[in-house]
């Protein structure tokens, strides 16, 4: 175990049964030694997949760690089931406590806040607690349409009031927006050599994202976009990507960016070595299969 000035602070918030990559951006956090892992937020994906999403994320993110044999091992703080009705109003949960509680804890190393989906819980923290745009928390998030003009984008569309209190915030912001998570792609091959041999967890993850495809996607399709992991690429390997700072936009109805230049700047990626942070994980769980592979520290 490492010495804990050498742990990156870490929790992770997922909308993990919205499609079929998030999970394996839980695992790979799990099975990272340099992690004080303080917990997970299941988050709702909106309500056209279902109308309970944040507690199928919550589901799924309890059968993972069942997978695993991490059950009771892992704080899980459920968030809000629902995006802001406004950008003043919070929606709070135990997921929002738990971002409130370790970014108001005396720890001198940054707390990272990594987000898979929308950003309501973040946001709806800063509103319950403005004090913590002044600590030291760096929000990674998964989102945003093409730089610089726009697009829908669906970790967007989930909560735009949230991106923008988030945005219009004081608090340290990395984005990873479509142009670079898209580009995180795996094929069938690959997964099922690398992925489908390795325990319990390694095949439900191949088997879940195979389904997935079959369900939900059109004509011939063998590939997947694990466009989440960049969350914990750019934690672990701040050098691997092209990054800008840039005053923060807003957002319009349209999930276009408006550049008013009144904003901090926040830290923008324009590429991830896609190499590393896949290899990583096929790494950890051929090494988890095994038996040898370190896990995250946990909270008590």
């Amino acid at each position: 175990m490492l010495p804990n000035n050498k742990l990156a602070r870490l929790i992770l918030n997922t909308d993990a049964k919205n499609e079929a990559d998030d999970q394996y951006c839980i695992v790979q956090a799990l099975l990272t030694p340099s992690f004080h892992f303080h917990g997970i937020i299941p988050a709702h994906f909106g309500t056209v997949k279902s109308k309970r999403s944040m507690e199928d994320s919550y589901d799924e993110t309890l059968k993972l760690l069942d997978l695993m044999q991490l059950g009771g091992k892992v704080r899980v703080a459920k968030g809000a089931a629902e995006a802001l009705p406004d950008e003043e109003t919070p929606r709070p949960s135990p997921g929002a406590e738990l971002i409130i509680e370790q970014a108001l804890k005396d720890d001198p190393r940054p707390l990272y806040v990594a987000f898979l989906g929308p950003l309501t819980d973040m946001a709806s923290a800063l509103l319950m607690e403005p004090r913590i745009a002044e600590r030291n928390v760096i929000v990674v998030w998964i989102g945003g349409g093409y730089w610089p003009v726009g697009n829908r984008e669906f970790n967007l569309l989930n909560d735009i009031h949230a991106a923008n209190v988030v945005m219009k915030s004081k608090v340290q912001v990395w984005q990873i927006p479509m142009t670079v998570y898209r580009m995180m792609a795996v094929g069938y091959a690959e997964l099922y050599e690398r992925v489908h041999d390795k325990g319990a967890i390694g095949k439900y993850l191949v088997d879940q994202l195979v389904e997935w495809n079959f369900k939900h996607t059109d004509g011939p399709f063998e590939h997947r976009s694990l466009g989440d992991t960049p969350a914990l690429s750019v934690i672990l390997n701040p050098n691997g990507g092209v990054s800008e700072w840039i005053a923060a936009p807003e957002f319009n109805s349209y999930m276009n960016y408006v550049h008013t230049g009144k904003n901090r700047p926040i830290k923008v990626y324009q590429t991830i070595d896609i190499r590393y942070i896949q290899e990583d994980f096929f790494a950890k769980i051929a090494r988890f299969a095994r038996g040898v592979q370190p896990l995250a520290k946990f909270d008590d």
